[in-house]
């Protein structure tokens, strides 16, 4: 069994498509770590959904927009600080309406992690604090926090094997490396940023957690050529 993470999707089935095959993902018997932000964005959070569905050895880290897209199945929730961010086309997969989004597909994110433990590796949607012991840790620092990644980029540039918390590895989503200039994962220290800018103009990026070999999609808009995804 092969262990892989991939970064935000944002509703990008093609980008997913795409990596699942360049890195010769199997479902039946390797495992996929999803940092979160399945929704949003692009135009097809349905068919992510059931594709990610497809896979014997899923996990999901709960993202800031799967958080939101599921205030909106459970009571509809749909204020714009959302809907203004990729919330309608997260709506627009399921025709807008709520009895359309089957019960595998809200279980999903019902039952998503707000962090997870492996192999001395932790993987998180946004960051932590690494002062504060993981129980110690809020569910909106860990969906939101940039902190981290931000102070890992600045500290790597003087002190690259500095380490943050007692982790080999912390994968992280969220802020996408289009803020570092580049559509690369960036590895600062001990963190890995794998948000490479799927849910904007970059690609997405599935990565094997022990080896760090990474595969990409193409650019996500020109897989979308007609559609604007988020602005």
């Amino acid at each position: 069994m092969k262990r892989f993470v991939i970064g935000d999707i944002h509703g990008g089935h093609k980008a997913l498509v795409q990596c699942l095959e360049r890195s010769k993902f199997d479902p039946e018997r390797d495992l996929l770590i999803s940092l979160g932000d399945l929704c949003d964005g692009w135009p097809e959070v349905r068919q992510v959904i059931d594709e990610l569905l497809r896979i014997k050895n899923l996990k999901l880290i709960l993202g800031n927009h799967d958080e939101w897209t599921l205030r909106w199945m459970k009571d509809g929730w749909m204020e714009e600080i959302w809907t203004s961010q990729g919330g309608l086309a997260t709506m627009e997969s399921y025709q807008r309406d709520r009895a359309r989004v089957p019960g595998s597909h809200k279980k999903l994110l019902q039952d998503a992690a707000l962090f997870m433990e492996l192999d001395n590796k932790l993987f998180v949607h946004g960051g932590i604090n690494p002062d504060l012991e993981m129980t110690q840790q809020s569910p909106e620092l860990l969906m939101w926090d940039r902190d981290l990644l931000s102070k890992a980029v600045m500290v790597a540039r003087h002190k690259p094997d500095h380490r943050y918390g007692k982790w080999d590895d912390i994968f992280v989503g969220h802020t996408t490396t289009e803020c570092y200039k580049t559509l690369k994962p960036v590895h600062a220290c001990n963190v890995w940023a794998v948000d490479t800018g799927g849910g904007w103009s970059g690609k997405l990026t599935i990565m094997d957690i022990d080896s760090h070999q990474y595969w990409q999609s193409d650019l996500v808009p020109d897989l979308y050529p007609h559609i604007p995804g988020r602005r």
